[in-house]
């Protein structure tokens, strides 16, 4: 398998402290393919994206399998921070009708609404109770002057989601439960929701098997070859044949299965730490109260949200390199910033800190159709670390394109991505992107 990361990165090492596995009483364990197994659809890769495109599938009475390298919810999917929010293209407005017109961006957007939708409705029809909380998302200022980036995505709110937006200045964040020395202004959208990833995925997994999916953990498919018109997918124990396939591995994906992958989609690390519960004066003591799941202004961001239990999650991005040295530098980079923005906090215990791999397309918006130059193949992936929503309806589309029923896929959604410059060495440009992002933020 031709990977982009260090082999840590593909291993258990990276959630061995992951907060979400503990939040569930036992990750059930499906187990490998064993001998000739067929199908009508074959998924490679039971996250948002595999399982919800397994769902409606199975819904509509087609005989699908899964088949995962793991266990359901062990990649992105189950060690996300659990944001449900609109999301998904890394591209503005200005770029999105740059390039595609105004009636495509709109559809676009109106996709991303729809993706949150479809989260609350999968939760609710199936039962699943994933912890959820937070009225919409909250932005932060982490600088005076960012309070104008905050009211041009209030006014690009009002254009393209047709939702008012509320704008507070610094000096309302502490009687909205949201203090910090580090913030300058907000502004909530009053769209999404926060949730527990890993609940969300491993109810996703038990659905598909109610409406008659079969899912195989321990499964990573090596091969992917054509025979007879179908399909034939090669695991360590197994085979599988199919009418038609979709590939659902996103930042976990390998460039050459199948080789249309190669260089189109590039991994980067997200990482997360997550304290022990807040004490009641603890939370005054700082004066960060609220629920809303929160991020800041900055380009290499911060996402942070106070949990139900009263834990307190905060991720960031920046990490290059997935080893044991890097990650222990990663853990204390976040655990300095975690103290910088709650200086309250200080002396507040973080025992959970994890980290996984997001997808970003050299066009920035994500892909969701065909994989050229296959027959009866398709992929969904890229979607900017905005994978809870647009993941699980990326999926869902793919399930609409192949049963020819369903909601329509937008045209930017279909348009392919291209690859990256330096092909197999594209990682390379990450140090001198994020170098030039700090930068950035400083400024």
């Amino acid at each position: 398998m031709r990977r982009l990361y260090e082999p840590m990165a593909y291993g258990r090492a990276p959630i061995a402290e992951s907060f979400w596995p503990t939040t569930v009483a036992q990750i059930p364990e499906h187990g490998p393919v064993a001998g000739e197994v067929e199908a009508d659809v074959a998924v490679i890769g039971a996250g948002f994206t595999g399982l919800n495109a397994a769902l409606a599938l199975a819904g509509a009475g087609c005989d699908v399998v899964v088949l995962e390298a793991e266990q359901p919810g062990w990649g992105a999917s189950g060690r996300n921070g659990g944001f449900c929010c609109l999301g998904g293209a890394k591209a503005g407005p200005s770029e999105l009708l740059t390039r595609f017109g105004e009636e495509d961006t709109r559809a676009y957007y109106r996709a991303e609404r729809a993706a949150i939708d479809h989260v609350a409705a999968l939760l609710d029809t199936h039962g699943i109770e994933a912890d959820t909380h937070s009225v919409g998302e909250t932005l932060l200022a982490f600088r005076p002057k960012d309070m104008r980036v905050l009211e041009q995505l209030s006014d690009e709110m009002r254009r393209f989601q047709q939702v008012e937006c509320e704008l507070l200045p610094r000096e309302a964040l502490a009687g909205r439960g949201l203090a910090s020395p580090e913030f300058h202004g907000a502004l909530t959208t009053p769209i999404g929701f926060a949730l527990n990833p890993m609940k969300y995925a491993l109810g996703l997994a038990c659905a598909v098997q109610k409406a008659g999916g079969r899912i195989f953990g321990q499964s990573p498919v090596t091969r992917i070859a054509s025979q007879a018109g179908r399909h034939l997918l090669t695991t360590p124990a197994g085979q599988v044949r199919a009418k038609r396939l979709v590939v659902a591995t996103n930042g976990y994906s390998s460039d050459d299965l199948p080789g249309w992958m190669a260089g189109r989609y590039l991994p980067v690390q997200s990482n997360v730490l997550v304290t022990r519960p807040l004490t009641e004066e603890e939370l005054s003591a700082q004066g960060w109260t609220s629920l809303q799941m929160c991020y800041d202004t900055r380009h290499l961001l911060h996402y942070f949200r106070l949990m139900p239990d009263k834990r307190m999650l905060f991720g960031l991005r920046g990490a290059m390199k997935t080893t044991p040295r890097a990650h222990a530098q990663t853990r204390a980079i976040a655990r300095a910033d975690f103290e910088r923005i709650f200086p309250e906090w200080r002396h507040v215990e973080t025992p959970h800190f994890w980290s996984g791999l997001l997808a970003l397309a050299r066009d920035l918006v994500p892909y969701a159709g065909p994989i050229e130059g296959m027959d009866n193949a398709w992929v969904a992936m890229c979607y900017h670390g905005n994978g809870v929503a647009m993941g699980s309806y990326a999926g869902r589309l793919l399930a609409a394109q192949i049963l020819g029923d369903g909601p329509d896929t937008p045209n930017p959604l279909r348009s392919a991505p291209r690859r990256f410059e330096l092909g197999r060495w594209r990682r390379a440009v990450l140090p001198f992107a994020y170098s030039y992002y700090g930068l950035q933020d400083r400024g």
